[in-house]
């Protein structure tokens, strides 16, 4: 693929698309996965030497399509199937609206709890590694392999396929609230990457952003749906500041705020304006309130960290979670000091919990432990925390904390 720069990228942001549009057609996920990845081998073999087609989308569709008939021929369902695809328009009239949202909706499949529809979406949709997914779940890579596959022969036990659901039917709400978790997490993933040498991944979070801006376009009443967006765009701002010369990690109270996107934080401000007078609060308009505050002050000392903490408590209440309160300790450390924090931590860093153990806890614990001048407890959990993370640039961020606090309490 030398000398054909966007390469990849034209292949990442297609395949979706093309998965997309099969599983509308035949309902066979894995079948489809299989021809999909079949046409972009076949891409990456000729179009180097011949050059990217006019329409490359066409062509990854009629090359996959071609696969799959050729799968399914061999299988007692051919002639239902293929009478089915025979139904559907021609590989190359393909719709012009993007399919890979279509795909979000649906692989987030009644017949499956949130959890697996939002693991198998992220997989089919966003391109994510098994690992990936599991570290954003706080489980095993081979618990979420499981999850994945199991996943899988659910919607073909269940008999009704990958449908989409039309707005208002019974299982629209629960489909729409998994699919704004999935972008969710996929923009979590692409903005703090939890492993590899690179801190974040610009195209994955870029990607969500794109999906997210479709749903809003698609759903504009929808508050949550408004709101995620608005998340994204106030956090996606920072981006610039986040990394050093070097791609190292620059924490949010060291950052060069000149360097955020206003831009991106004023589209973000009006789209989180626009949720006011729609009802409660849901745990993106919340989380986007955050950004916001955090996005308003020019320096870190002006942060309103008082509101920050009353909206983490809100939070906590409308959708609590470890993490949630992970956050909450630090604000809670900027206004009553590193001493609640902890006694908050002690109470979520239970043997059983999820989180226990965790590179985060530790981290956040080593930070309160440095705020309350406690060196020798900071160092130990800066350690353990370099060694549990498996992201490079945190990795390096946290041993060099614990490097210099080193050599500051022996000079």
């Amino acid at each position: 693929m030398t000398g054909h720069p966007g390469f990849e990228d034209l292949l990442r942001s297609l395949a979706p698309q093309v998965l997309g549009v099969l599983v509308r057609r035949t309902g066979d996920l894995d079948a489809c996965e299989d021809a999909v990845q079949e046409a972009l081998i076949a891409a990456v073999r000729h179009w180097p030497a011949d050059g990217v087609p006019s329409n490359p989308r066409g062509w990854l569709l009629q090359t996959a399509t071609r696969r799959y008939v050729d799968q399914v021929r061999s299988e007692q369902a051919r002639q239902r199937r293929e009478e089915r695809m025979a139904r559907e328009p021609a590989a190359g009239s393909a719709p012009a609206g993007d399919d890979t949202l279509m795909l979000l909706f649906m692989c987030c499949h009644p017949a499956l709890t949130p959890a697996s529809a939002i693991a198998l979406t992220l997989r089919a949709v966003g391109g994510l590694a098994t690992t990936e997914i599991a570290a954003a779940y706080l489980v095993p890579e081979a618990t979420m392999a499981q999850r994945i596959s199991r996943a899988k022969q659910r919607v073909k036990a269940s008999g009704r396929g990958f449908d989409v659901p039309e707005p208002g039917v019974k299982d629209w709400a629960p489909r729409l609230r998994s699919v704004l978790h999935v972008l969710y997490l996929m923009f979590s993933e692409g903005y703090t990457t939890t492993q590899g040498p690179a801190l974040h991944r610009a195209d994955l979070s870029g990607e969500a952003i794109r999906l997210a801006g479709q749903v809003h376009r698609i759903l504009p009443l929808e508050a949550e749906a408004t709101a995620l967006l608005a998340l994204m765009l106030l956090t996606e701002a920072r981006r610039p500041a986040r990394t050093g010369p070097d791609g190292e990690l620059v924490p949010l109270a060291e950052q060069d705020r000149t360097r955020w996107d206003r831009r991106l934080i004023g589209e973000g401000a009006a789209l989180l304006a626009a949720t006011i007078g729609s009802g409660p609060p849901g745990e993106y308009r919340l989380q986007a309130a955050i950004a916001a505050v955090h996005d308003d002050a020019a320096h870190a000392a002006d942060t309103d960290w008082s509101q920050i903490l009353g909206l983490y408590g809100l939070l906590d209440h409308v959708a609590g979670s470890p993490v949630v309160t992970l956050n909450r300790a630090v604000a809670l450390a900027m206004v009553e000091g590193p001493a609640a924090a902890l006694a908050l931590l002690d109470g979520l860093d239970t043997e059983d919990g999820p989180l226990h153990g965790h590179h985060r806890v530790h981290a956040v614990r080593a930070h309160l432990r440095e705020m309350a001048g406690d060196t020798a407890s900071a160092l130990v959990h800066y350690r353990a925390a370099a060694a549990r993370t498996t992201s490079t640039p945190e990795q390096r961020y946290l041993t060099t904390r614990a490097a210099r606090l080193h050599y500051s309490a022996r000079s």
